[in-house]
């Protein structure tokens, strides 16, 4: 048997985090541990209920009802309604049996995507990162008047260097004739022939509205990623069932089972991009492991976030073990 011990954890965001779903200024989460004899392997519950996961409550009530010793049978029957604590408990399990030091985080060969801020602070935040080496950057769209934003979109292809790639982040929250203009739009500046790459437009319109956003990919050259339409397992299932051949946005912390979305990924080998829940270096390092398998394209990984959120110190994972 493994022994099983958890703690809670909360992060406050650097500046607050503005997308359509609204203002997010903290990060709760759970670390959950795991003991076999001298090995220890840790893992991490980081929820977005917003998003299709649980809620962190209803994540603490499940590991609080946990018995202090699991079996491999308990962790892999979690639950699907519980995505977050399927992907915690089995990269834990993971951790423990590969006798991994969650301290050192994973070597990838991929490229990181760093986020910018919503509205007219990306024209200035791009350039500190430009110059931390990120040639991929994410924009948040959706969250000011498509004017206004527009404007700014054009303001931004001006300025950022030539062959940086830029990623449009609707959170679902455009209307069919928003995500029309915006589209349009990409496909005149990318003709343009500006210096600029236009990867995609991230989820447009909300999660029901699938078959409108495989009309509008068949429309324009810009492409569509799924997101939200995505964000665990059993989604990413249907849409691929439903005939969905884009690129997918897959967050690992919530999208549950890692060894199901393994094989899931392997078997119809999907066009996938990595990307971060805002999560510590524990859901991090087994969620890029994840995409160093996985990213069939080498797509950037979507985890150019460190800015956004308080730094931890080298010794919190002690500290929050001490701290109860």
């Amino acid at each position: 048997m493994t022994q099983f011990d958890f703690r809670p954890y909360r992060r406050r965001f650097k500046p607050p985090l503005q997308t359509n779903h609204g203002v997010w200024d903290v990060r709760d989460g759970i670390i959950i541990r795991l003991t076999s004899n001298s090995n220890v392997g840790y893992g991490e519950i980081a929820p977005i209920s917003w998003f299709g996961s649980e809620t962190v409550e209803q994540a603490l009530d499940f590991c609080r009802q946990l018995p202090k010793e699991i079996s491999e049978e308990i962790i892999f029957s979690i639950p699907d309604r519980l995505p977050a604590c399927q992907f915690g408990f089995e990269s834990a399990w993971e951790d423990i049996n590969c006798c991994k030091n969650v301290q050192i985080a994973p070597t990838t060969s991929l490229p990181y995507s760093a986020l910018l801020p919503a509205g007219k602070a990306a024209l200035s935040t791009w350039q500190s990162l430009a110059k931390d080496g990120y040639s991929t950057f994410k924009w948040k769209i959706g969250v000011y008047p498509i004017a206004e934003e527009l404007a700014i979109f054009h303001h931004l292809t001006e300025v950022l260097p030539e062959r940086v790639k830029l990623r449009l982040d609707a959170n679902g929250g455009l209307s069919y004739d928003e995500a029309n203009l915006w589209l349009y739009t990409c496909d005149r500046v990318m003709a343009t022939g500006v210096g600029v790459e236009i990867e995609y437009i991230e989820q447009p319109l909300a999660r029901e509205n699938l078959t409108e956003m495989q009309e509008l990919s068949c429309y324009y050259a810009t492409a569509i990623a799924l997101d939200e339409s995505v964000a665990n397992l059993t989604q990413l299932e249907t849409c691929y069932q439903q005939g969905w051949r884009g690129i997918f946005t897959i967050k690992p912390s919530i999208a549950g089972s890692p060894s199901r979305l393994r094989k899931f990924c392997q078997e119809h080998k999907i066009d996938a991009v990595f990307s971060s829940v805002f999560e510590t270096i524990v859901g991090k390092q087994a969620a890029l492991k994840l995409a160093a398998e996985l990213s069939l394209n080498r797509r950037a990984v979507g985890f150019g976030v460190h800015h956004w959120l308080e730094e931890n110190e080298q010794t919190w994972l002690e500290q929050l073990w001490q701290a109860c």
